[in-house]
């Protein structure tokens, strides 16, 4: 799409820090006001917030839960919002969890994120409550916690937009997205105690050198096997921000974060990975990371939070 309304921050380069915010909408009218005075609000608080480091690379990414946007704009809806699905499949669960609101805020630096954070909770006040807040961090080299290189295969230039950003097919909310997220807590023990080659199987490349393995070489069960996704002949694709999360002496894991054109691409991914690709070969992966949350957020376009106020 090389023309429309201009998509809010969602096809930008790694950063080194991440904050993600989830939280839901108090019940009243008063409460909704002034949520929806935020998203008109927002581009100028990033602005401000980001203007004062010296080297500039605050971005957020705000989505809306299928709930939430009925209250906040009553009205037309894009096409695929509906609440997160949760996925139950022989004791693996992809659960669904509350949420309105998603503040996907990045920056080079953890301070940018936090000052951003603490802003947007300020203004919006008894107005939301924070059900999940989640610091996450680059790990050595773009590595998460299991110790893989995560996100090698993201699409880049045009073909992130193509993967991520709605066009014709719902010309009302065309610069939009939407977004998946889910946090996942390892059990880093049982995952080390794994010989290196079992682990390069189930995630399906090399460990070391983050090389992917030849189609004939992959195990049908393998992570990056489930997750690919073929339509008339074509790979979809998403763009992931994952991130590493944790205390040492607490919970710890991977934050999931897809952006998608069509949520039915990341969908198909989980029912693959929790369900099996055909049913019971399931991603092994799962074994040793469990979801604890599941949200699924419209991400209009930039314009269209502008005028939300109005």
């Amino acid at each position: 799409m090389s023309e429309g309304p201009l998509p809010q921050s969602v096809d930008v380069p790694l950063t080194r820090a991440a904050l993600f915010l989830v939280a839901t909408i108090s019940p009243g009218d008063e409460a909704v006001a002034k949520a929806r005075s935020l998203c008109g609000d927002l581009a100028s608080l990033v602005r401000a917030v980001g203007f004062r480091a010296w080297a500039p690379s605050l971005s957020c990414a705000l989505g809306i839960g299928s709930e939430a946007w009925s209250r906040l704009f009553p009205g037309p809806r894009p096409l695929e919002l509906h609440p997160f699905r949760e996925i139950r499949a022989e004791g693996r669960h992809a659960v669904a969890t509350p949420g309105d609101l998603l503040f996907h805020i990045r920056a080079q630096h953890f301070d940018l994120c936090f000052e951003l954070a603490s802003q947007i909770t300020a203004r919006l006040g008894n107005a939301v409550a924070v059900v999940d807040e989640v610091h996450g961090f680059r790990y050595f080299d773009a590595r998460d916690l299991l110790g893989f290189v995560d996100g090698t295969e993201n699409p880049t230039a045009q073909a992130a937009v193509d993967a991520t950003i709605i066009g014709e097919e719902d010309p009302a909310f065309a610069g939009g997205s939407y977004v998946v997220v889910q946090k996942y807590l390892h059990d880093l023990a049982g995952w080390n105690a794994l010989p290196t080659e079992q682990q390069e199987r189930i995630i399906g490349r090399a460990k070391l050198s983050d090389v992917e393995f030849a189609d004939a070489d992959k195990a049908p069960f393998a992570h990056n096997v489930l997750t690919s996704i073929v339509k008339d002949g074509k790979e979809m694709k998403i763009l992931r921000d994952n991130m590493p999360f944790g205390r040492a002496g607490g919970e710890f894991g991977t934050y999931f974060i897809g952006y998608s054109r069509s949520p039915a691409t990341i969908e198909q991914m989980l029912e693959n990975m929790f369900v099996g690709n055909p049913p019971g070969n399931y991603d092994r992966l799962l074994d040793f990371s469990r979801p604890v949350t599941g949200g699924l957020f419209f991400v209009p376009s930039a314009a269209f939070l502008d005028g939300a106020s109005a």
